[in-house]
């Protein structure tokens, strides 16, 4: 009993001084350094393997675990590469990386793993030294321009031609896990103690983005960002509709519904069923959905074995990191309303919206309906919303549905509408013949025309 009246006299005391005051602006401090987040465990009971590295640690969360301890030799040679390159010794590295030390524990939560310094004084420096030079040479092997890996043997198990086939899709993988990042400082601090195209504000960027999407020129600047993951994000999300979405005005049986069923989605055979159109959109951006007169617009998606770690380590990013949006959640859950089974997803397949490198439609389809599980949208998500409540609106026109009908039931196949055509001259042709007959049959000064008159017999005598 002593022991809580001493509790609750020292937080009096502590709300009456300068010091909440003080601290409260020193909250609002940390938790905008913080970026890389441990996932908790409601969320990662759902799918263990999707967060955690199965091939290499960046960072501390996962750092020295069994699973991921065979990577490290390779960080050490990937150092040792590096300084040769540059011409610099280890220690004025470790004097450039200890500037920005704060900020670097600042971006992960400093009450999930402790680093005791005693003995082992700079290890977490070294940890983010070790991690970053393996990152930037992983990063480079996407940079088909220069050839950073000549003094590396050719049958390097990492960086060669083998590794980039066979090691490489992994490390991509874990390198887009939440729990597996690395502040993009220690690449920035990497790159200006390397000396090489500092002036470039959009260097790093670009060679991420070409390691992830090779072939494929970012179309803007992303700034600076916190993490790979994050540069990654904005990228999937950097174009904006290309269509613009026409609501259509609500009609008296709208009026009477409430808001939430103005933006309940049905499935893609449903849609398709009242009249929508499916069409690829102009950009693969996930934003890029919009709907009008009839058409919805959806960007190209390629499913593979990679995709759903990808995506849960994604939607764990908006859901964590406060002002990071719900863009990428919001189109999971799109994609889950309108994909129920997987005939939705042969739809969608057919129209080249969905690109099906996982196995079979059941599959992704199973894919969507996991991803969304436990999720909590947003319903204020800008266009995707007004997306949504103009698909439902237009399914509630009762002559959109009948003219999807009439066109699937005649117009389906060329066989069909042949065969329509030919119903319609034939029933042409027969109405125009019993019109020729019955006016010829009525035309003034034709005996034919004229009504038979029937003779009068004489009256009957007895």
């Amino acid at each position: 009993m002593e022991l809580e009246k001493e509790w609750v006299v020292q937080i009096d005391n502590y709300l009456k001084s300068n010091d909440y005051e003080s601290s409260s602006t020193m909250e609002k401090q940390k938790w905008r350094k913080h970026c890389i987040y441990k996932i908790p465990s409601c969320i990662i009971e759902m799918n263990k393997r999707a967060y955690k590295p199965q091939t290499v640690s960046f960072g501390p969360y996962h750092h020295g675990k069994e699973n991921v301890m065979g990577m490290e030799e390779h960080k050490q040679r990937a150092l040792v590469h590096f300084l040769k390159r540059c011409g610099k010794p280890l220690e004025s590295l470790f004097q450039s990386m200890s500037e920005v030390e704060q900020d670097l524990r600042d971006s992960y939560d400093k009450q999930l793993f402790v680093w005791k310094e005693g003995n082992h004084h700079g290890k977490f420096s070294k940890m983010m030294i070790l991690d970053g030079c393996f990152m930037l040479e992983v990063l480079r092997i996407g940079d088909c321009r220069v050839d950073y890996f000549a003094d590396y043997a050719d049958n390097d198990p990492i960086f060669s031609d083998h590794g980039r086939l066979y090691v490489m899709p992994y490390i991509k993988r874990d390198m887009l896990m939440l729990e597996n990042q690395l502040p993009m400082i220690v690449l920035d601090k990497l790159i200006e103690f390397e000396g090489r195209n500092t002036r470039d504000e959009e260097f790093l960027n670009k060679l991420i983005l070409q390691f992830f999407f090779p072939g494929t020129p970012p179309s803007r600047s992303f700034g600076k960002c916190l993490h790979t993951l994050d540069l990654y994000r904005k990228a999937l999300l950097q174009h904006s509709p290309s269509h613009h979405t026409v609501i259509p005005k609500p009609t008296k049986a709208d009026k009477h519904r409430g808001y939430d069923d103005d933006i309940i989605i049905r499935s893609v055979v449903e849609l398709r069923e009242s009249g929508i159109r499916f069409k690829l959109s102009d950009t693969p951006s996930l934003k890029d959905i919009s709907f009008n007169n009839g058409i919805l617009r959806l960007p190209s998606i390629i499913i593979d074995d990679y995709t759903e770690s990808m995506f849960l380590n994604l939607m764990a990013f908006e859901r964590l990191h406060v002002g990071a949006g719900n863009e990428v959640t919001s189109y999971i859950f799109f994609m889950d309303n309108i994909i129920d089974h997987d005939v939705d997803v042969a739809i969608l397949h057919r129209k080249g919206i969905i690109v099906n490198a996982l196995g079979s439609d059941k599959d992704v389809a199973k894919l969507f309906n996991t991803l969304a599980r436990d999720v909590s949208v947003d319903r204020n998500n800008g266009g995707l919303d007004m997306v949504q409540m103009s698909v439902c609106r237009y399914c509630r026109r009762s002559w959109n549905r009948w003219r999807a009908n009439l066109i699937q039931t005649y117009f389906r196949n060329p066989w069909a509408i042949i065969s329509l055509v030919a119903a319609f001259f034939l029933f042409l042709f027969t109405i125009v013949q019993t019109v020729f007959t019955i006016v010829q049959f009525y035309q003034p000064g034709d005996d034919k025309s004229t009504p038979m008159s029937i003779p009068r017999l004489p009256p009957h005598r007895p």
